[in-house]
């Protein structure tokens, strides 16, 4: 969120990195990845973080003041979220976990970037045991400067559609990240309270926190899942020109469907991992929802105009916009919200909320992908 006279950067309040200035700097948020890690000889990853940062889209325009209170209400929506949260889930964070950080858009994108190459470091390592003839530096230097301008500029449009995220970190400190702009920028388009709205968005996130802190397997099996299918799915150079070929002839399906171009390439056995982690994210994002909603008007008093203006801005988008959601996946994602809320909510109504908390027992309890749009069969599987 910017104007001539300040820009939003990191919430300092619990980061020992802090600058001097009170904001945090891109650069001193570099996580830490595993010694011998070659991605970054592939890919300039400060390069990403600069082109990310010169072409992201300006936010809401606010002056110093607004800023520095809309940031304080936001950590103030945060810290109000932890109980409500806690007694509607009936899971609670642990004493120590990592608090929420207040950023702009940069600083999104700068902590996505870090965590990018935590997890493409894998699938570098595929791409050159693979390799035949090792390329020049200087060709290695052309090609990290395109490929980390085209991950800024993907990580800039992202930037300014995401609300909050739990941030995974793969070899760092994962957090979770409340975008301040887009808060604001999403409240003053649907006309709503600005004190609710970011209370119900705190209220989604903190669920998130809970989700990956109250569950401590779920992270490490959501991030090796994720590592193991991504390696799979890189072509080896020999692989190139087939997927061009794919491309060419399947993107009117990629099109139609709004599964995103990782599903183009995939194989039968590889499609089915895809199905299985959407069906975790589905469930997380549904629980996510159902909480948010379900803390009710007497912490939140708009909570039902919010949810009704909030489900109409899902499915608006137009033109070019909508072309590039359907081909990054981002249309999925939408129905992720739908199918995982009404499994969530068809579980809860006949079990309970305990009986529903069985999902977070093991990897083995997480809901197949069948079972996102049949609860019963989750129901039958694991209760007996």
């Amino acid at each position: 969120m910017t104007d001539s006279a300040h820009d939003f950067g990191y919430d300092s309040a619990h980061d020992p990195d802090a600058a001097p200035d009170g904001l945090t700097t891109p650069q001193s948020r570099e996580l830490s990845v595993r010694p011998g890690a070659s991605s970054a000889a592939y890919i300039d990853y400060e390069f990403a973080k600069w082109t990310g940062r010169t072409v992201v889209k300006a936010g809401p325009q606010v002056t110093s003041d607004e800023a520095a209170e809309i940031v304080a209400d936001l950590r103030d929506a945060a810290a109000e979220a932890e109980e409500p949260v806690a007694e509607t889930s009936r899971l609670r964070a642990p004493e120590g976990a990592p608090p929420p950080l207040v950023v702009d858009r940069a600083g999104w994108i700068s902590a996505n970037v870090d965590s990018f190459k935590a997890m493409i470091d894998p699938v570098i390592d595929k791409l050159l045991a693979k390799r035949k003839v090792p390329e020049s530096p200087t060709a290695l230097a052309i090609g990290g400067k395109v490929t980390g301008a085209e991950m800024g500029g993907l990580l800039a449009y992202l930037s300014s559609k995401i609300l909050g995220q739990y941030d995974l970190a793969p070899g760092g400190t994962p957090q979770l990240l409340l975008v301040a702009p887009n808060v604001v920028e999403v409240e003053r388009k649907l006309e709503v309270d600005p004190r609710d709205f970011r209370r119900w968005v705190a209220m989604h996130e903190e669920t998130h926190r809970v989700q990956f802190t109250a569950v401590p397997w779920l992270r490490e099996h959501l991030i090796a899942r994720s590592q193991s299918l991504a390696v799979d799915l890189a072509p080896t150079p020999e692989e190139i020109g087939k997927r061009l070929d794919q491309l060419a002839r399947n993107l009117p399906e990629v099109m139609s469907s709004g599964e995103g171009l990782g599903q183009l390439f995939a194989t039968p056995e590889q499609k089915a991992r895809i199905a299985e982690l959407t069906a975790v994210m589905s469930l997380l994002e549904g629980h996510a929802d159902v909480v948010m909603d379900d803390v009710g008007p007497s912490i939140i008093p708009t909570v039902d105009e919010i949810r009704r203006k909030f489900n109409a801005r899902r499915s608006s988008a137009v033109g070019a916009d909508r072309l590039l959601r359907k081909l990054l996946g981002i249309e999925a994602k939408m129905r992720q919200y739908r199918d995982g809320a009404i499994f969530v909510r068809a579980v809860t109504d006949e079990l309970g909320r305990d009986g529903f908390n069985a999902v977070w027992s093991s990897p083995d309890t997480l809901p197949k992908p069948t079972e996102i749009l049949d609860p019963s069969a989750w129901v039958r599987r694991v209760h007996g």
